[in-house]
Order: structure tokens, then sequence, then C-alpha cells
């Protein structure tokens, strides 16, 4: 996934930068923004959608076919 090694990038130099740009630590400015990307990633809420257009309204209509069912009786 090309986009989310740019953002570990991105976040490795600030990093970098907000430590005072010091030499040799790559790899941990590296590794500490996959982790905080990684995190971020985790904690973000997953929004589930209906597999159909109708799929949210089905048990509305079925409670609404129940209700007229049961008005006729």
């Amino acid at each position: 996934m090309p986009d989310r090694e740019q953002r570990i990038r991105e976040r490795a130099h600030r990093i970098w930068e907000a430590e005072g740009r010091p030499e040799g630590r790559e790899l941990e400015h590296w590794q500490r923004a996959t982790d905080e990307i990684a995190k971020e990633a985790s904690e973000a809420p997953t929004v589930r959608m209906p597999l159909t257009p109708n799929a949210a309204a089905g048990p509305l209509r079925d409670e609404a076919a129940n209700k007229s069912r049961a008005a006729r009786r």
C-alpha cells in the first residue's frame, strides 16, 4: 500500500525534525512512525454499510407487514 508507506515516511521525517535532526536514528524513527500509524488505524471507527440499498430497510418493512397482517385479522 504505497499511501501507507508515504504516510510513514512523512511521519518519520516529522519525528526526525522534532528531535533536532539527529544522525543514525532512521530505523528508530521509521519504527515509531509505523507504530503510530498502525495504532491510529486500529482506533479508527469501522463504518459498516448495508450489502444492498434496501438491506437497512428490510426489518422495517417486515415490521410494517406484520402490523398490516395483524390489523386485517
